[in-house]
């Protein structure tokens, strides 16, 4: 079922040339160990108020807002959330402004679901985003990536990690750190 509705939302994202990568536990899937997610993140190459295009590939898809004022929702969560009604999955559609999405989004990877090209995030970003999240069972999230893809571009990561620490002063690094200690 995820994976329909991911084929889905791959094909129209493409079809209106709209920058995507799939993140959250979908992208887990891929890499770390599975765990239950009930719903489906997926970040776009677009600030909020471009959001123009992705309402009409929402409308395209038959998909439900679930929320009531999008403009005043987007411009402050800069999340839309919306729902298979078919399945009643939600899908949360991320909008985004940084350079470190931008670089994200690039690095992407492409995945062949059943004959359909879907972006999902890097591993490394993917780390990141986990690292940056921070809670319990994101960092356990990471410790299994880690263990499970074993080419990981830790240079990457470091910069980005100390970026992030530059910038709200956290740690973020250290964490990774502390993980990799530990796993070892």
């Amino acid at each position: 079922m995820f994976e329909d509705i991911l084929r889905r939302i791959a094909s129209a994202l493409d079809r209106a040339h709209i920058p995507y990568m799939v993140i959250g536990g979908q992208a887990l899937l891929r890499y770390g160990e599975p765990r239950l997610t009930k719903d489906i993140d997926i970040t776009l190459g677009l600030p909020p108020d471009q959001a123009a295009p992705v309402l009409v590939t929402i409308r395209e898809l038959g998909f439900r807002i679930l929320v009531d004022d999008v403009d005043d929702f987007l411009s402050r969560t800069f999340v839309l959330p919306v729902q298979d009604p078919s399945s009643g999955i939600r899908i949360d559609l991320i909008f985004s402004l940084s350079e470190y999405e931008k670089t994200a989004l690039e690095r992407a990877k492409v995945v062949d679901l059943d004959g359909t090209s879907v972006r999902f995030i890097s591993p490394e970003d993917l780390v990141i985003h986990k690292i940056v999240a921070g809670r319990p069972r994101d960092l356990e999230d990471v410790k299994n990536i880690v263990l499970k893809v074993k080419d990981l571009d830790y240079q990457m990561v470091r910069f980005w990690l100390r970026e992030y620490d530059s910038a709200l002063g956290e740690g973020f690094e250290h964490r990774l750190e502390e993980i990799l200690a530990e796993l070892r």
